[in-house]
């Protein structure tokens, strides 16, 4: 798979942006088949001055809402991997904005 296949998107939440800044851990949306190997280097690949250091990975389960009274709406799974980077290394997620 492409580096841009693997990584979907960042997830921007108060907890990602408090990792981000303090931890120096980002936190990220992936392909569902990805391993840790794949998203260390896509990572890498996507941002060439950073170095990875450790990714965690889970799956967030579906979830389902119900709408009116009848109607019930199902959410999809996916995962998250959390992406701890090398002291002094960050990643600039919008820049340019």
């Amino acid at each position: 798979m492409h580096w841009r296949e693997i990584i979907r998107r960042p997830v921007v939440t108060e907890k990602s942006n408090f990792m981000a800044g303090e931890l120096n851990q980002y936190t990220f949306v992936v392909d569902s088949r990805a391993n840790k190997v794949q998203i260390k280097q896509a990572i890498e690949l996507a941002w060439p001055e950073v170095s990875v250091q450790k990714v965690r990975v889970s799956n967030m389960p579906a979830k389902r809402a119900r709408r009116w009274r009848r109607v019930t709406v199902r959410k999809p799974g996916w995962k998250k991997a959390v992406v701890t980077l090398a002291p002094g290394n960050s990643i600039d997620l919008f820049e340019g904005v």
